[in-house]
């Protein structure tokens, strides 16, 4: 489903004319076969939000190849990737980037909206997802009126209403409890049985990491596969 080869990038520091190059991703390469949960575990700037954003078309690196879904995604133009982004991914936040003018309910039925979605379709769309994900006492209240847990909720419901095989979650349990953890991961799980949904998720939490199919470690721009101590 996923297949990065050789990808590496550099960020340029300093004023412009006495720039310092500095190697972020190097020369990485790996395959994530469709209904994974992959996990990606490093510390802050080791190089695993630039993979991901790599990954999601938001940064074209410098170097490589990312081919998803059999399409190269590198040398799409923006609103081609854009197109190919909303199409084949959702993305979930560590601090949710919930709309707080609107209810739970209007923030996962708002990429349905850009998408053109006609409004019948989206109420009986965004229910389904709103059940599947246990919002349905909430979905009428404002993000000021929900837990931490229940907006994370809502913000996976707003990656999965699109119907994306590719979720992409950047420290999706980094704002909460460590039960309220174990029942997003719980639900991530959940979610990946049952829709055959192809996870990444970028963590610094090993215990996070550790409950994918697959784990990986960023050091230094650096990636190599761990075996996750469990499953």
């Amino acid at each position: 489903m996923i297949n990065v080869q050789n990808v590496s990038h550099t960020f340029k520091i300093g004023k412009k004319g006495n720039e310092k190059r500095v190697p972020v991703l190097k020369n990485i390469s790996f395959d994530i076969d469709k209904g994974n949960i992959i996990s990606i575990v490093g510390k802050s700037g080791s190089g695993k939000s630039t993979l991901l954003n790599a990954i999601a078309g938001f940064l074209k690196p410098e170097q490589g190849s990312i081919v998803i879904q059999g399409k190269e995604t590198i040398h799409l133009s923006e609103s081609e990737c854009a197109k190919f982004r909303s199409e084949n991914m959702g993305f979930i936040f560590q601090n949710f980037q919930l709309m707080p003018g609107l209810t739970a309910f209007e923030n996962i039925e708002l990429p349905l909206k850009i998408q053109g979605v006609g409004k019948n379709e989206r109420f009986q769309i965004v229910q389904k997802i709103v059940r599947k994900v246990g919002l349905d006492t909430v979905s009428d209240h404002y993000p000021n009126e929900l837990s931490g847990g229940q907006q994370q909720r809502v913000c996976i419901a707003r990656a999965l209403v699109t119907n994306p095989p590719i979720i992409l979650a950047d420290e999706p349990t980094g704002n909460l409890d460590s039960e309220t953890e174990q029942e997003i991961l719980q639900l991530i799980r959940l979610l990946n049985e049952s829709m055959d949904i192809t996870f990444i998720i970028i963590t610094h939490d090993e215990e996070v990491a550790n409950t994918a199919h697959r784990k990986f470690l960023m050091h230094d721009g650096v990636l190599k596969e761990v075996v996750p101590s469990a499953v």
